[in-house]
């Protein structure tokens, strides 16, 4: 069956009890009711510490074929989803689905427990290194991996398609009766906004901690009411993978002109005025642009109402120069972000669902004037792929990619025209992650392309001093360099499903020949 992006989806997928197809970015109308966790009780002056992750197994009643959950603030740092899994296994429980908010190459330590039959589903953002690889094989899972979106994840708890029985939270501080927030302890993440959603609706909540401190904790991200249990660690991560001093700005000639032309096309857009709020990346190029955005806002007056997404430096900066009223964080990337949040009134803490989830009364998304987006690869229908690589590998995450682009009033994707010797202006993305409907520019160091979609954001770019062309003509400067690439070889069994932030499936990952 074709779906209103193209892709061919199958009426049946393994493991998928119903197959609904993608129709378009805003073409799903949403019924039914939020979910709830269970309803429990706890009495006065009980205990919720326990002694180790294996007592809170049991406590929790954790058992063969239930759904964990974790969040991946922790990044390259994480420690707690490894001690988890590696604690079920020990118990001899099977037969997991485990929907991790996202994971990153550092949890390839779970891939012997992946063999084993410990977890035999798992739904995510995304997956990298050997764990992106093992999902790409079809080896070892029931069913193919289930790719999400931030918001997505977000809608998908809350309407109850994601049952979480147990939800083990990463807690950088908590205090002893279940209070925790991310900007305190040796661990300290900053905002806990991808754990909150799992915190608010899983059956039954683990805090662990490796800074346990007396009620009451304050300020508080996650709230008492939502842990049952408490287990105090050495360790839940390494600060050194947790957050950098600062994310680089890149000195890399390529990555500069592309963010000094994305600069531009924000500036003449028509959305870079007063009260204007903005989006940025955290790659090299969207860094590089966040300098020159900053200079040119202080050139024209201009101050923006907020930044939002992942926080890093640069907007920190922009912050603490008035340029920006106020930053709303789902996560933060580097140790100037942290310590904003713990110190600026107006750096606020958000849950994903608040960003993002497209099926409630208004994800600050829907808010967004402008976002910059990185991309793997995008196509001349202006689909993006951000999941797999160019031997169709997973190898990324969906992130919030598709959500801001379908919430920004202009979404502008950056990308090299170039990676080595393969050009990433494509007949047909591999995969598709943001469909090309909600992308409105994309922008390269050899030239910008506007979506025809969006006449008007072109006939404003005329005035500025950036190479305009049609996606066509940077697709021709590609192959004329390179050569036109070979279409990648794929078998028909499916080994991903990408879900578009509504739940419908936007497109699906066949596994390489």
């Amino acid at each position: 069956m074709l779906n209103k992006a193209g892709r061919d989806i199958p009426s049946v997928i393994p493991g998928f009890k119903e197959v609904k197809l993608y129709n378009g970015p805003f073409a799903a109308n949403p019924t039914g009711r939020v979910v709830g966790p269970k309803i429990t009780v706890n009495k006065p002056r009980s205990e919720k510490i326990l002694k180790s992750i294996d007592q809170a197994i049991e406590a929790t009643g954790l058992k063969s074929g239930m759904t964990i959950s974790f969040h991946h603030h922790f990044r390259n740092g994480d420690y707690v989803l490894n001690m988890v899994v590696e604690a079920i296994a020990r118990k001899g429980i099977r037969d997991i689905t485990l929907a991790a908010s996202s994971l990153t190459s550092t949890h390839d330590a779970i891939i012997p427990y992946i063999e084993q039959g410990v977890i035999t589903a798992i739904e995510t953002s995304g997956g990298r290194g050997k764990l992106g690889e093992l999902f790409t094989s079809g080896k070892f899972l029931k069913k193919p991996v289930l790719i999400r979106s931030h918001g997505g994840r977000a809608r998908a708890i809350e309407a109850g398609e994601v049952v979480i029985d147990v939800a083990f939270i990463g807690a950088p501080a908590c205090d002893t009766y279940g209070n925790i927030n991310g900007i305190e302890g040796k661990s300290a993440c900053g905002s806990m906004g991808y754990a909150m959603c799992d915190a608010a609706y899983a059956d039954q909540v683990v805090a662990i901690t490796d800074h346990l401190v007396p009620h009451p904790l304050y300020p508080i991200s996650i709230p008492q009411t939502n842990v049952d249990f408490i287990v105090e660690v050495e360790a839940i991560g390494d600060p050194k993978g947790i957050a950098s001093g600062a994310l680089r700005i890149s000195k890399d000639p390529k990555e500069l002109i592309i963010a000094e032309y994305a600069s531009s096309v924000i500036e003449y857009s028509g959305y870079f005025k007063n009260d204007y709020s903005l989006q940025l990346g955290s790659g090299g190029a969207s860094l590089a642009a966040a300098q020159f955005i900053k200079e040119k806002m202080i050139a024209q007056g201009i101050v923006g109402s907020f930044g939002v997404g992942g926080i890093t430096a640069p907007f920190v900066e922009m912050l603490d120069q008035g340029l920006f009223k106020t930053l709303f964080d789902v996560q933060d990337f580097d140790i100037p972000s942290i310590d904003s949040l713990r110190n600026n009134p107006n750096h606020l803490e958000m849950s994903a669902s608040y960003y993002a989830n497209p099926h409630n009364r208004g994800p600050i998304v829907n808010k967004l004037d402008v976002v910059i987006l990185s991309a793997t690869e995008v196509d001349v229908d202006f689909n993006v792929n951000v999941i797999t690589n160019s031997n169709g590998v997973i190898m990324g995450a969906s992130g919030g990619h598709c959500d801001t682009a379908a919430g920004a009033g202009l979404s502008i994707v950056v990308a090299p025209l170039l990676r080595g010797r393969l050009p990433m202006v494509l007949d047909k993305v591999h995969t598709i992650v943001t469909p090309g409907e909600t992308v409105d520019v994309i922008v390269t160091e050899r030239g910008v392309a506007v979506n025809p979609n969006r006449k008007d954001v072109f006939e404003n770019l005329k005035q500025a001093n950036i190479p305009l062309m049609s996606i066509e003509e940077l697709q021709q400067i590609a192959y004329d360099l390179t050569g036109k690439p070979e279409s990648i070889p794929v078998t028909d069994e499916i080994v991903g499903v990408v879900e578009y932030r509504d739940g419908t499936i936007l497109d699906v990952i066949r596994k390489p020949v």
